[in-house]
């Protein structure tokens, strides 16, 4: 397929620059996987096309303040980092603007000489690999001191209260970017969940910015993803066993819970405890191995992400919904609204 036959033309008013609060009154669209019906609900209706038995899996990665800002320390030039992914020896794979004052060997100052970084390599596609002069433990501690929440470009109001960016379950420290949508979720929607007898499992998936990356190539299967790190327990492992076992759904919460479990089940032939990083890419032509729902807010056009729905709903159903809700005005992108593709009957 090409990478034009996931257009679709969206009006800049519908980009949701802020979050609906409370988060659970967002707008649902309940889209069948197999025929293609849609309804059109709230998200805390979600509820009612779980079934006991299903189990709601969810990524549990916490987003870090990864927008800082360095001060050359030859010639005082500022640049701009954004942390991507940690690695060894503290080394974090960064993209930096400029980045042709970023060059292996130039050390920054960050916060009034609170920590330094050298850069010391250049990644194939140009990112800067550095490494902090600090605990790798400390690290985080600084950034919330010095950092910024890294907010998509088509976000373009400052965000006053950093945990509307957050899912209320966010724990493990790691991403760039939130899972979106999971920000839908309220603990009191959850606890509901939980009372009608349906199961909820966490994996982390450390969202690095290569799920949002541009598609540069005509042809889709010629896109390379960018890896991100992931984990799941045997405990959420078990879980998903043994849903399927007893005849349940699992629910994936967002293409990042999405990608982690078919990683998991395409490198393994199971769900089983596994940590590892991965590059899966999803498109039409997928035989998925083992999510039965999915929700997810509404995508960039020519995404990665729209081809991943369509890979499980069916093209014509996902470009159809799409179509049919920006006819109806719901919100886009990370704040904006969600969607449920599931088997309605």
């Amino acid at each position: 397929m090409k990478t034009s036959d996931f257009y679709y033309d969206l009006p800049q008013e519908l980009i949701a620059q802020t979050p609906m609060e409370p988060r659970d009154m967002s707008r649902l669209m309940v889209i069948d996987k197999n025929t293609g019906e849609i309804e059109h609900k709230i998200f805390k209706d979600l509820i009612d096309y779980l079934r006991p038995g299903d189990c709601l899996i969810l990524n549990d990665t916490r987003v870090i303040p990864a927008r800082i800002y360095g001060v050359k320390k030859e010639t005082g030039a500022v640049v701009e980092f954004l942390l991507l992914k940690q690695s060894e020896n503290n080394v974090w794979e960064c993209l930096c603007k400029p980045g042709k004052r970023a060059k292996v060997g130039t050390s920054f100052v960050f916060g009034d000489g609170i920590v330094e970084c050298e850069v010391v390599d250049v990644t194939d596609d140009g990112n800067r690999k550095v490494q902090f002069k600090c605990d790798s433990k400390e690290i985080y501690t600084i950034l919330d001191k010095i950092g910024k929440m890294p907010l998509p470009p088509y976000i373009t109001e400052e965000l006053k209260n950093g945990e509307l960016y957050q899912t209320v379950y966010s724990k493990e420290l790691g991403s760039a970017a939130a899972p979106t949508a999971g920000l839908h979720f309220t603990e009191e929607m959850l606890k509901k969940i939980e009372e009608k007898g349906i199961k909820i499992g966490y994996v982390t998936l450390h969202v690095g910015l290569g799920t949002f990356r541009p598609v540069k190539v005509d042809d889709v299967k010629n896109h390379k993803m960018h890896s991100e790190h992931y984990h799941i327990s045997k405990e959420t492992a078990d879980l998903i066993n043994d849903t399927k076992k007893n005849g349940g759904r699992v629910i994936a919460v967002g293409t990042t819970s999405t990608r982690t479990l078919e990683s998991v089940a395409t490198k393994n032939g199971c769900i089983c405890e596994d940590e590892d990083d991965t590059s899966i890419f999803i498109y039409p032509g997928y035989e998925f191995k083992c999510i039965d729902g999915l929700v997810t807010n509404f995508h960039l056009p020519e995404s990665t992400l729209i081809m991943l729905i369509s890979a499980f709903a069916g093209y014509d159903n996902v470009m159809n919904a799409y179509k049919i809700a920006v006819d109806e005005k719901y919100r886009f992108f990370s704040f904006g609204d969600a969607c449920f593709f599931t088997d309605i009957k």
